[in-house]
């Protein structure tokens, strides 16, 4: 095995082959360069086309339909947080986690596909998901809940995939709790098909076939299994974006069988105003005790 000791400038050897190989990886260097082949531009590619701003639909009436653009919001647990600070504790979105693999795709990404809790909950390509009818309801009219209904991705890069979730074994579980995994496909089928449920349960049956109102705290179940998704915090995935969280479809019950924060969602859509993006982000009213404490003279 030869092993070079000096640089090409200096003449030993076969400093004249040597001289030659530079010159050859310098044009291929360059070539790659010059077509966009190299590693860290297609890198650069895959996160500007996955974090490319999007916008949400607007709620008029303030009910999700279908057809609408939505971003899926876990909200952080503000009483846990004060009694047990944690690093990642925060709001965080389900979004798109595709694999090292994705950075040489050229189109549109491909299944299968994994998904991943972000802390990045300005709308973008990976975050912002389409409601999308399973039962043959037409774009605009409203979802309902325990209504069957699919997430997708959005059309051209982000691959038009299908959030998808089946019952865990030997060979498939999610990567770090080796729970139900959640991922994305782009076969439709029944293991596509979620429903939306009622945050409280002794309020559940009451609200079961009405419209189910944007951006307020709600259930997301899995039709077939029956799991909640969740967000699993103390499960950390390194990602092509950084540090995530794990999602799995797993519902976590408290002592009075009721889902934890693991379990919440907020479905989050755009806001009309000019100055914030999503009506999660407006501020929110005062409440009620604060104004009597501070009545107005």
């Amino acid at each position: 095995m030869n092993v070079r000791t000096f640089s090409s400038s200096v003449r030993v050897g076969n400093w004249n082959e040597d001289v030659y190989l530079d010159e050859d990886l310098l044009k291929d260097f360059l070539e790659k360069k010059e077509k966009g082949e190299l590693l860290v531009q297609k890198s650069s590619n895959l996160k500007k086309n996955v974090l490319k701003k999007t916008e949400l639909s607007i709620s008029k009436d303030g009910y999700l339909h279908f057809g609408d653009s939505v971003m899926l919001l876990n909200p952080e647990n503000n009483e846990q947080s004060l009694s047990n600070p944690s690093p990642v504790d925060g709001n965080y979105t389900l979004s798109v986690n595709p694999e090292e693999s994705a950075i040489h795709a050229k189109s549109h990404l491909t299944a299968p596909c994994g998904v991943s809790a972000s802390s990045n909950v300005k709308p973008c390509g990976r975050n912002a998901f389409i409601i999308t009818s399973v039962d043959g309801s037409e774009p605009g009219e409203p979802l309902c809940y325990g209504q069957n209904f699919a997430l997708r991705t959005a059309e051209d890069f982000m691959g038009h995939l299908h959030l998808t979730s089946d019952r865990k074994s030997f060979l498939k579980s999610s990567k770090k709790s080796h729970l139900q995994e959640v991922s994305l496909t782009d076969q439709h089928s029944y293991e596509t098909s979620w429903q939306v449920v009622y945050l409280d349960p002794q309020l559940r049956l009451e609200h079961e076939g009405l419209p189910v109102p944007a951006n307020t705290k709600v259930l997301i179940v899995h039709s077939k299994t029956n799991q909640c998704l969740a967000v699993l915090r103390k499960y950390i995935l390194w990602t092509l974006f950084g540090k995530e969280c794990e999602i799995t479809a797993h519902t976590y019950l408290n002592g009075h069988k009721v889902e934890e924060n693991e379990n919440h969602w907020i479905i989050v859509t755009g806001n009309p105003s000019d100055d914030l993006n999503t009506m999660f982000d407006r501020p929110k009213p005062p409440s009620k005790d604060m104004n009597e404490s501070n009545p107005v003279s």
